[in-house]
């Protein structure tokens, strides 16, 4: 049974969070020490999305997945943070650690290619962070190429470098027919 998509409420939004930080824990624990996932708590990072969102709320999409009447997982979205009129930027899928190789992630990067397409960009890019091999190995899976650039995010008091990755969101392969497991973004 898939999950069910839906654009996110200010009512998800704590939810969101909570989701969002045990994501993080699950994905990041095998290469960032414990002291780097300790913060934001769950309910911190809810309050970073209330905030997020009342700001971004006009250029941005956010969409949650539900199963079981659960929110498990979440896929955020805007314009290119480096200011290209022509690419959207995947912010975020976040995806409950249960929630893992159910197909979740997959359809959550689908509804957001076809979002991005929707809005008449013509490419889409994501940052993920480079000691992540299984969201890398899932993005690849979904046709994104690493592009070069590399930035540092802090997590915590962690400077973690992270790879930006890209993709064309016309003229190229459609998502749906990579082979593969869903795995979560980071």
């Amino acid at each position: 049974m898939t999950a069910t998509l839906r654009p996110a409420t200010n009512d998800d939004l704590m939810v969101v969070g909570a989701l969002h930080q045990q994501s993080r824990v699950a994905a990041y624990s095998s290469f960032l020490p414990p002291t780097a996932l300790a913060e934001p708590t769950e309910a911190a990072m809810g309050g970073y999305w209330i905030e997020r969102w009342a700001w971004e709320r006009d250029d941005h999409r956010m969409t949650v997945a539900e199963r079981d009447g659960r929110l498990v997982g979440f896929s955020y979205l805007g314009p290119d943070d480096e200011g290209d009129p022509g690419t959207g930027l995947l912010n975020a899928i976040h995806l409950d650690p249960t929630e893992r190789g159910r197909g979740t992630g997959r359809q959550l990067m689908i509804d957001a290619l076809e979002a991005m397409r929707s809005r008449g960009w013509s490419r889409a890019v994501l940052w993920v962070l480079r000691d992540n091999a299984r969201a890398r190995a899932f993005y690849e899976r979904g046709g994104w190429t690493a592009t070069g650039q590399i930035r540092d995010e802090r997590i915590g008091p962690v400077a973690v470098p992270q790879l930006r990755y890209a993709r064309p969101l016309r003229g190229s392969p459609d998502v749906t027919t990579r082979p593969g497991p869903s795995r979560p973004r980071s």
